[in-house]
Order: structure tokens, then sequence, then C-alpha cells
């Protein structure tokens, strides 16, 4: 009975073993059946646990602890002679510092404290601080500003060491022209085209108007046939056209820009039809056929060529 009893125990423990031995085959094989209906990305190699714990512990960007300047804001300024201009500096984070911190302007040029907070200190009557209770914007404001206010403006915050912005002011003037003048030639009954071009101008005129001898003209008189057209931009131009010219509309025509000055020409509709001189046989400066301009120069060498094609 002891030696059957001794005989379990032996087979037991043999079988314990065999199964301890074995036991890792059956759990990966049941781990590999149980993952075939699971997302593989639910397992992520080494590298990507690497890369996901990396980017947790990764710490956020915190908020900045003292003003400074916002350059979306601040930029530079080109101005029209004599039009009001506005140099604006944003200084974030300023809070409730402001009585110790205060945000000035300095002109470069004779390096000329202007502004100290909503205060100005300077003589000149055409500057003038503006800043509104709890806004960031901290503006230097330039009346009727003139070429000589042109250059670097710097914006400070009394910080310690201070800090400091600078913005570019450019005054200009815009000009005007006429292509072709200031005398223009054309024959009767062909399209007179005025072309007015606009130029450094910092934003496009509010609008252009055309004078005939020092009248406005009408686009729905009943002369007819005349129109503008207008293309603004960086360069603004305008066109007049004339259809069908005849004598009358000679005369002293003048484009007026609202931010410019004013430009002329003088306009001389020939009588003889389809003449390419004038009567007279003066050499006119430049000429228009089909509101297209010539130089007399032009002229000559084509005829010059048709001789020497007779000639040969």
């Amino acid at each position: 009975m002891a030696n059957k009893s001794f005989g379990n125990e032996v087979v037991g423990f043999i079988l314990a073993v065999a199964f301890c031995v074995t036991c890792p085959e059956y759990v990966s094989s049941a781990q590999r059946e149980l993952g075939k209906g699971t997302n593989t990305s639910a397992t992520a190699p080494p590298a990507a646990d690497n890369a996901i714990r990396g980017a947790l512990e990764t710490p956020r960007p915190t908020p900045r602890s003292g003003p400074y300047f916002d350059l979306a804001f601040s930029k530079n300024v080109t101005a029209l002679l004599g039009k009001t201009a506005y140099l604006n500096c944003r200084v974030k984070n300023l809070g409730n510092k402001t009585l110790n911190m205060q945000v000035s302007w300095v002109r470069h040029r004779d390096i000329h404290l202007l502004t100290v907070g909503r205060y100005t200190y300077t003589s000149d009557q055409r500057f003038r601080a503006i800043h509104l209770p709890h806004s960031e914007d901290w503006t230097l404001q330039i009346k009727y500003p003139q070429h000589r206010d042109s250059g670097i403006y710097e914006c400070q915050i009394s910080t310690t060491p201070h800090m400091s912005h600078f913005i570019h002011l450019n005054v200009v003037e815009p000009t005007t022209e006429i292509i072709g003048g200031p005398e223009l030639y054309i024959d009767r009954g062909s399209t007179i085209n005025l072309t007015c071009v606009v130029l450094y101008s910092p934003e496009p005129p509010a609008y252009i108007f055309w004078n005939h001898n020092d009248a406005i003209i009408s686009y729905d008189s009943p002369r007819g046939g005349v129109s503008v057209v207008t293309e603004k931009g960086e360069t603004t131009t305008s066109f007049l056209l004339i259809q069908q010219a005849r004598p009358s509309d000679s005369g002293t025509y003048q484009c007026n820009p609202s931010n410019a000055q004013s430009k002329s020409v003088v306009v001389h509709v020939l009588n003889e039809a389809n003449s390419i001189f004038p009567l007279s046989g003066e050499y006119p400066a430049a000429m228009q056929r089909g509101g297209q301009a010539f130089s007399p120069h032009t002229h000559c060498i084509l005829l010059a060529a048709m001789l020497l094609l007779a000639v040969s």
C-alpha cells in the first residue's frame, strides 16, 4: 500500500514538471490567438513607447512672465506727405506694472525724447502720445509729416535693462505722370488714349477725375464715346478714352488724383484725315494713331526703308 502511494506521488511529480516545462508554450499560443482579433496598434514597439513617453514628459510652454512687443501690430509705417501718421507699438504683459514701467517714444535722428506714457515731452505740437486705458497700444501721432520726419523711431519699455523696438517711418510724396506728354498729336477720327499714372502712393487714391480745358469731363455728355478705366494698386493707372477724335477735342487735359498733384497734357487733333504730319510741315514731339503714340523719328525710319526697297 505504501509502495502504491509512493508510485502515485512520483507520477504526480513527473506530470507537474512536464506542465511547468510546456506552460510557456500554452501561454504564448493563447496570447497569439487572442491577439489576432485585437488592434495591433495597441501593442506599440519599444521605440514608439519611448516617443510617446517623451512627448508626455515634455513640459508645455508657459506664458511669458514679463512685457514684450507684439511685432504683428508694431510695424514700419509709410505715410503720405502732410497726412497724419500713426506709429503703433503694442506691448504685451505690461499689466498693472504701468506705475513702475513706462512706454516711451524716442526719435533717433536727434535722440530726442518725444513721449513718456501718455505725456508728450516736445515743443513740436505735431507730436502727441495716444494711449487708451487698459489698452496694449502706445501710439505716436505725427500731424502734417514732412520728409525730414522720415527715419527710425524707438519704442522703449523702462525695464532694467530697457527693452526697445525700432519702427521706420517713410514719408513719401505721390507723383503723377501722363505718358507721352507734355504734348500729343493725333489724327482726326482716331481714338485719344490718355494714360495717367500715380506713383509712390502708400494707398490708392480714392478717386481720379479728368478735366478738359478746366472743365470736368462728363462721361454722359451728348458728345458720347468718352470713358475712363481706372486700375488701383501699388501703382494706380487711369485711362481716358475718347473715340472718333474731332478738332473740338483739342486742348489741355488734366489728371487729378485725390492724393497727389495734378498733371496736364496738351492734345492737338489734326484737321486732315489720316495725316502723318500737320500741314505746317513741323514735326510734333509725339503723335498718336489709333490711340498709340509715335515719334516722328520712327516715321522717318519707315520712309527711308520704303525708299531703299523701291530703289532696290
